[in-house]
């Protein structure tokens, strides 16, 4: 038993320092891309900044307040929901 529990503590201490480099290395990486971006970027993005304008945001899905109302139903049917929380999600839902 103490070899088992040696070879898995070695396996972990082996383990955490790769982890431990591998964040290491990819920091450093990111942060000489990001300085290369920002080297860059000035140069090269400023004209078409002012060209175009960012995308307008997609609007919000319409909600299906029947499918909404049916899942509340078989979720009370089930038993997860009480009666209260039934009625405080179905006037949550009726209200949106």
């Amino acid at each position: 038993m103490p070899g088992l529990l040696r070879g898995v503590a070695r396996t972990a201490v082996i383990a955490g320092t790769a982890t431990s480099v591998s964040n290491r290395v990819s920091r450093r990486q990111g942060q000489r891309w990001s300085q290369q971006a920002q080297e860059q970027a000035p140069q090269q993005q400023a004209p078409q900044q002012a060209q175009y304008a960012p995308p307008p945001a997609p609007a919000a899905p319409p909600v299906d307040r029947i499918g909404a109302l049916k899942q509340l139903g078989e979720l009370k049917a089930q038993g997860i929901l009480t009666d209260a929380e039934f009625e405080a999600e179905k006037a949550k839902i009726l209200a949106s």
